[in-house]
């Protein structure tokens, strides 16, 4: 056999599962490699047996009581908590509803807003010159395009 095959059986021979076969004693005595794999896997498994678990603190099942008991409350608690998100939300949004029906209100009883009749301001003044030029607005809109023209005119003219 070879030293492979054997290193997967070692810990099966050390527990003592596996039968061991003439070929496999043979090959342990020969080689002083898998005979010192063997009997360190050996040595382990002696130290693992003997090794104890600690105990755990005496407090431990009194403080794990308690914390279950902590979380039972909550979940007896729970359902308040869930309803109290989406009933917050229904409140708010009631506020809001009636705050935009407030504010927009009756709107028949507010007396309706006259419009002021502008004044013809003489020219010359700056609100004057302002209503002038928003009444010409088309007119000098159009002179823009004569603008134009007469700057393609002139190219044209003088190549």
């Amino acid at each position: 056999m070879k030293c492979n095959q054997i290193r997967e059986l070692l810990p099966d021979l050390a527990a003592g599962l596996n039968a061991v076969t003439p070929e496999t004693q043979e090959h342990i005595r020969a080689c002083p490699a898998c005979a010192g794999k063997l009997e360190d896997i050996r040595k382990t498994m002696a130290l693992l047996d003997e090794w104890q678990a600690l105990e755990p603190s005496p407090y431990f099942d009194v403080r794990l009581q308690a914390r279950l008991r902590e979380e039972a409350a909550q979940l007896r608690a729970g359902w308040l908590h869930r309803i109290r998100i989406p009933a917050l939300a229904l409140a708010l949004s009631m506020m809001i509803a009636v705050g935009v029906g407030l504010f927009r209100g009756d709107r028949s009883k507010v007396p309706p807003v006259r419009p002021v009749a502008l004044e013809k301001l003489e020219p010359g003044t700056a609100v004057g010159d302002l209503q002038a030029l928003d009444k010409n607005h088309e007119l000098y809109a159009d002179f823009d395009v004569l603008d134009d023209l007469e700057v393609q005119q002139d190219v044209t003219a003088n190549p």
